[in-house]
């Protein structure tokens, strides 16, 4: 039977969450201020989780979905908010994580208008701007999008066999069932060229879907990437490295997609649910495509990290600089610098940049990019930033800013502790994940490091992701 609850807040994936009785309760679809009929479906010790039956009383926050297929695809939670509610809800998702996991104090400035970092340089007096004047942390408000639409450049998706033959799409929420798509709202448009095309192509050429449960099968997945001048890679992930009449198959999608200007094989032998394999080679065309952020030009290549979204990348990246606030005469070191999009957008206004990424193609992409934007002043290190971070401080190497912007799962205690024993004046941390900056954040706090400012940014619309940029300043300077 459906149990009336009220919906007080949204979880980290963006459910809404109420109580029944001293239970809490998530419900997916819910949002906050809502009265809502939800069936419980999983009852824990501590939770219970409700599948949305009826929302009896509306969040005026709440619109309909714009895409036909959200109701079922994971790949989006927030479709049915409104996009300046979710820009609000991301900075308080910065802010619970802060003060719950970081144990920080909020500086509550909103009475002041200062609603970014760039407000706040032009706030007259405020308190803000140097690390000397107060313990709290600024989280300012989210920095959105004008036009949050088509902004993904990166597209993934899985490749299976429905009723009516081959289907590629995305993941069903909350599980492996595929839904086949012929267009995503919120990837650039050259992405569904592609989705479509090798559809159309791999029936024609009956290439048979890899089945996860069987482990049979060719097709894996299908990877875009679109550069910034409309140039277009394929990615092909297959099950074997044997790919039977190869050439005709590229010359048929080629024939389809005419624009194309990389076409590539990614062999992914491995029995688990990560998309890449470790090989891959070209079958037609260039090993990379560009993209254009901030006037720098990159070269990317399949496996290389590169942000999902450009002109939010811009937006991080510019807020980065800022908050590192380098003055000509500072040697910065970039962990987890990838392609070395943020090392090189430092290395502009630095005496030099040195990063470190354990993915030797991304750093081979980092030399390149370095190379082409006439950029000297730049070297890149191929390894593992736990091991390659020390040993550059036992050779020597100090830098005054500390640049970092690792994956989900945050920085290892031994970098942080390294960053510390450098000694660096500011550590600017770029995150994908507050859970984890907030935890990172605590640990440098021990280790004699105080943030100041937090700035959220929306890199990803319409889902419950949200990145943060954080500056963070060495006490002893203060």
């Amino acid at each position: 039977m459906p149990q009336a609850i009220k919906i007080h807040g949204l979880g980290s994936s963006g459910e809404g969450v109420g109580k029944l009785g001293e239970l809490i309760i998530f419900v997916e679809g819910a949002l906050p201020g809502e009265d809502v009929l939800a069936e419980i479906e999983t009852r824990k010790k501590n939770y219970a989780v409700g599948r949305l039956v009826e929302v009896v009383k509306p969040s005026p926050e709440r619109v309909a979905p714009f895409c036909p297929l959200y109701q079922n695809c994971g790949g989006c939670q927030l479709q049915h908010m409104s996009y300046p509610a979710q820009l609000k809800w991301k900075r308080q998702q910065v802010v619970d994580a802060i003060e719950r996991i970081g144990k920080f104090e909020i500086v509550r400035s909103e009475e002041l208008g200062i609603r970014s970092y760039d407000d706040a340089k032009t706030t007259p007096n405020s308190y803000l701007l140097t690390p000397n004047c107060n313990d709290g942390v600024e989280v300012f408000a989210t920095l959105g999008m004008e036009n949050p639409l088509r902004y993904r450049n990166k597209m993934q998706f899985p490749v299976g066999r429905g009723k009516g033959g081959l289907i590629v799409g995305c993941y069903a929420r909350g599980s492996h069932k595929i839904i086949d798509a012929s267009s995503c709202p919120i990837q650039n448009a050259g992405n569904d060229k592609i989705l479509n095309a090798v559809r159309t192509v791999a029936e024609k050429f009956k290439l048979q879907p890899y089945d996860e449960d069987t482990h049979k099968g060719f097709l894996r997945h299908v990877m875009g990437r679109v550069g910034s001048g409309g140039e277009l890679m394929i990615v092909l992930v297959t099950a074997s490295s044997n790919f039977p009449n190869a050439k005709n198959f590229v010359r048929a999608l080629r024939n389809e997609l005419p624009e194309v200007t990389s076409i590539q094989q990614n062999v992914q032998t491995f029995r688990n649910n990560v998309i890449l394999g470790r090989d891959t080679k070209v079958l037609y065309g260039k090993p990379t495509i560009r993209d254009t952020i901030g006037g720098l030009k990159f070269n990317i290549s399949a496996r290389s990290f590169f942000q999902v979204n450009t002109a939010q990348a811009e937006v991080l990246y510019k807020t980065a600089l800022d908050f590192a606030n380098l003055r000509g005469n500072e040697t910065v070191i970039d962990a987890y610098c990838g392609t070395g999009t943020i090392g090189l957008f430092m290395a502009r206004k630095a005496r030099k940049v040195i990063g470190v990424e354990v993915v030797s193609s991304a750093v081979a992409d980092a030399i390149k990019n370095a190379r082409e934007n006439k950029i000297r002043n730049a070297e890149f290190i191929t390894g593992d930033a736990v091991k390659i971070l020390p040993r550059l401080f036992d050779a020597g190497t100090y830098a005054e800013v500390v640049v970092v912007d690792p994956p989900r799962a945050g920085c290892d205690g031994k970098v942080l502790e390294t960053f510390a024993a450098m000694e660096p004046e500011k550590i600017v941390y770029v995150s994908c994940n507050p859970a984890t900056l907030a935890r990172d954040l605590k640990i440098l706090d021990g280790l004699g490091y105080r943030t100041k400012k937090i700035q959220p940014v929306d890199m990803f619309p319409f889902t419950s992701h949200v990145e943060a940029v954080a500056q963070i300043f060495k006490q002893a300077s203060r």
